[in-house]
């Protein structure tokens, strides 16, 4: 099986984190575990030596010994070829029968990524293209969550040719959350007191994504998440976890700057959202966590989603108000901290994942996609001259 993290995103270096964790965690005894470490200029690089976080301390030497990699299809197989071809060296050709993207991020876990597996009829882990974009896109996903009838914040999406003052002005009062409308990791994300703050935080915004959307901040603000596993016909919540926020904004530095225990073989010191400060289980009343733990699971089906996700929400310390802030489709360290808490442990937890992969695969090879006719047989295009 193939690994594929990295990629062309801002989550880049988390994304290497996540996929070592997830390396070091696999049984090797059940799965020959592949590395596809993709650069930020979308070059796939392959070698066992990327299963180790110090080398990615200098990254042009990790990327000096290893070997450029692409997918090959042939007939119903799909394989990994490395190296190059000629009279003193060897390529090698690996078959690769399912495939774990983990990434996080614009150009990889918006769908990308997941539309290219499916062009090499790759079973992959995770969601489809479609959950994959709507839950990448903040804006589509809190349309389809209020469509569907779940608690979400009023928002607005705006581009540089807008008026993001008189816009946000005329919807909401002061203060105000802006976000980037397809970034993760908290990057980019800034709350506006006014309007020239508002302008300061949505030029920032736009200097990561095409559209920031704009919603109003929650004053006394908690944030509690919950993890959810299975796909749309069958799925589990996880235990409930409420990070330690150091600002207004659990921010970058909160989730991955900390110190923390680093899961399965951490010796190398890859720690990721495992390092974050939180509590869990989450400080909430019994019906407060069944709530959030039902509407996870319930929002997750709802958009199609497969694998693990987390769900992260939004709660009125004063009113006990909740809602949904945002589905993360391929979390940060694969949340293996919050199955931990319900006694499942890393390794079991990407078991799953395989089997849900493998599940979807076996249905889609139910599904017809070729229709045969003869249309071909009478056409006529004419000639050039």
């Amino acid at each position: 099986m193939a690994v594929l993290f990295g990629g062309k995103s801002v989550e880049h270096e988390v994304s290497i984190i996540s996929g070592v964790q997830a390396m070091l965690a696999l049984d090797e005894t059940k799965y020959d575990v592949i590395p596809v470490y993709i650069t930020k200029a979308n070059e796939f690089y392959t070698g066992d030596h990327l299963k180790d976080i110090a080398a990615y301390r200098d990254m042009p030497a990790l990327v000096a010994a290893a070997s450029r990699a692409r997918f090959e299809v042939d007939g119903s197989r799909t394989y990994l070829v490395s190296g190059e071809a000629g009279l003193l060296k060897k390529q090698m050709r690996r078959l690769v029968d399912v495939a774990m993207p983990v990434v996080h991020g614009t150009n990889v876990e918006d769908g990308a990524l997941q539309g290219y597996l499916e062009t090499l009829n790759l079973p992959y882990c995770g969601p489809d293209v479609l959950s994959s974009a709507i839950c990448m896109d903040k804006y589509v996903m809190k349309i389809m969550l209020q469509h569907g009838g779940f608690p979400v914040l009023p928002g607005l999406r705006l581009s540089a040719s807008d008026d993001a003052v008189a816009s946000v002005e005329n919807a909401f009062a002061y203060p105000v959350i802006v976000k980037p409308v397809n970034l993760g990791s908290s990057v980019g994300i800034g709350k506006a007191a006014n309007a020239a703050e508002l302008r300061d935080c949505v030029e920032t915004a736009l200097s990561f994504a095409r559209y920031a959307v704009v919603e109003p901040a929650v004053v006394a603000l908690r944030e509690i998440n919950c993890s959810v596993l299975g796909d749309a016909s069958d799925a589990v919540a996880s235990e409930c976890e409420e990070p330690v926020m150091h600002d207004a904004i659990l921010s970058y530095q909160d989730k991955y700057g900390s110190g923390g225990k680093a899961g399965p073989k951490a010796g190398v010191g890859a720690k990721g959202m495992a390092s974050a400060q939180r509590q869990i289980p989450a400080p909430v009343t019994p019906e407060q966590r069944e709530h959030i733990r039902t509407l996870a699971v319930d929002a997750f089906r709802y958009l199609g989603c497969a694998g693990v996700s987390r769900v992260d929400f939004l709660m009125d310390a004063n009113t006990g108000d909740i809602w949904i802030n945002e589905l993360n489709t391929i979390p940060g360290s694969l949340s293996f901290y919050l199955w931990e808490a319900v006694d499942m442990s890393y390794d079991k937890l990407l078991d799953r994942l395989i089997e849900i992969a493998l599940k979807r695969a076996r249905e889609a090879a139910d599904i017809t996609y070729a229709f045969d006719s003869n249309i071909l047989a009478n056409v006529s295009l004419g000639t050039k001259h």
